[in-house]
């Protein structure tokens, strides 16, 4: 079994907890709640890419 990628595992519990987030704020009808969350699964997302792009021109992938 290859080695864990700690980050990659962070990267994705993050972007669940904002999915999460979506759909609590879409039941309490809290507009602001929605798209801070939005917002959040975006940049977490953008950076778990960026981070795979820049390991694997590194090699480390």
């Amino acid at each position: 079994m290859k080695n864990v990628k700690w980050v990659f595992v962070l990267y994705a519990l993050g972007a669940v907890l904002s999915m999460f987030m979506i759909g609590i704020a879409v039941g309490v009808k809290s507009f602001l709640l929605a798209i801070a969350s939005i917002v959040s699964l975006v940049l977490i997302m953008g950076n778990g890419f960026k981070t795979k792009k820049k390991l694997r021109e590194q090699g480390l992938l």
